[in-house]
């Protein structure tokens, strides 16, 4: 089958929009018409080079849409089920997975990501193109492990939880899973993207006593108080004495600041990833006696196949703004534009959405 998709045939070259062709799934393995993708930074990153993946690759790693096709041995999915993507589809039989950390994922770490394949390390692209983080969202229909493909009500709209597959299970995850923030803590947020606004919104299902966003930009602040912050400031500098400092932004200024506002005891915890091979610094005797952490959060610690189910009653429930989240809609012809949107700072999450997703 060959579907119109996002491809980067080389880091630093110009997304291209082309026909790729896609074979059928194989056993354990189900095809997704995509309804919407996010446009997210580490798919920035990967389009500036400066992160290492196969290329060519067909782009995208958060979104949604509806089961066309089943593999063999498929039983618990079934064509016309809505599923939201998941870029680590777990094995389930490593031991990182076996011990209940899907998130960690040895075949996914070692093979899925750093060899652009699905699980039995083969891809289902033509034309030697690449998967990346096993989703490829970025393409009208996509190949994905039965594992990354997460099912869900089908009373939301699936352009709107498209979302949730990255920005709002990591943001949430890395607050209630890695974080483990207790009701009354005070916490600070650095950058207030899709991933910052989703912790922001963790904190506050948390009961925070105190939620300060910190961003460059007046318009993403807004938006920050609007799903709970109770206070802003712009600059990092502007941090102190917070029980936990969540770096939604992965810069290496950002991720020194988040230490250096930590309370007795408090913890720092990075979300935002930085391009390959920056290093920050702190004073390890400080954290020691301060008895400080700093934690690293990889997709919010979640177990997709649990969690994202739960974050989207959440939603339904009215706990949970997402709509405040998505700055606007491209059609996937589009996707270079939604790039050059993000990286200059003038959205938060564009949804690149199908022609034929069902929407």
């Amino acid at each position: 089958m060959s579907v119109k998709a996002a491809v980067l045939r080389a880091p630093g070259a110009p997304v291209e929009i082309t026909h790729v062709e896609l074979d059928a799934p194989h056993a354990g393995e189900v095809e997704v018409r995509i309804a919407a993708a996010g446009v997210c930074h580490s798919d920035l990153h990967v389009v500036r080079g400066e992160w290492e993946v196969p290329t060519p690759v067909v782009l995208g790693h958060e979104g949604s849409g509806v089961v066309s096709k089943v593999g063999e041995g498929v039983t618990d999915l079934e064509v016309g089920d809505h599923v939201v993507l998941s870029w680590v589809p777990q094995c389930g039989t490593c031991r990182q997975c076996v011990n209940g950390r899907p998130w960690q994922c040895e075949v996914v770490a070692n093979v899925v990501a750093p060899g652009g394949v699905l699980l039995d390390g083969t891809s289902r692209w033509g034309d030697g193109f690449h998967h990346y983080l096993g989703v490829s969202a970025f393409a009208e229909r996509v190949v994905v492990p039965r594992s990354g493909a997460v099912k869900i009500r089908k009373d939301v709209p699936l352009d709107v939880v498209a979302i949730v597959g990255c920005a709002v299970a990591t943001g949430l995850g890395a607050v209630r899973n890695t974080a483990g923030v207790p009701p009354d803590a005070t916490v600070g947020v650095i950058g207030c993207g899709g991933v910052g606004l989703s912790v922001i919104q963790g904190a506050r299902l948390a009961q925070a006593s105190r939620i300060v966003a910190c961003d460059l930009n007046p318009a993403k602040l807004e938006v920050a108080k609007r799903v709970g912050a109770t206070e802003t400031v712009a600059d990092a500098a502007e941090l102190s004495d917070l029980d936990y400092v969540f770096d939604a932004i992965g810069q290496i200024a950002t991720t020194e600041a988040a230490i250096g506002a930590l309370a007795l005891g408090g913890a720092a915890v990075i979300v935002g990833l930085p391009p390959t091979g920056q290093m920050a610094r702190f004073d390890p005797l400080a954290l020691a006696e301060a008895n400080q952490r700093i934690l690293g959060s990889n997709y919010g610690s979640i177990d997709p196949q649990h969690e994202i189910p739960w974050i989207i009653d959440l939603y339904k429930a009215g706990m949970l703004d997402l709509d405040s989240l998505i700055s606007g809609r491209r059609p996937l012809d589009q996707a270079a534009e939604a790039l050059e949107d993000l990286a200059a700072g003038r959205t938060l999450r564009t949804l690149l959405t199908m022609e034929d997703g069902g929407l």
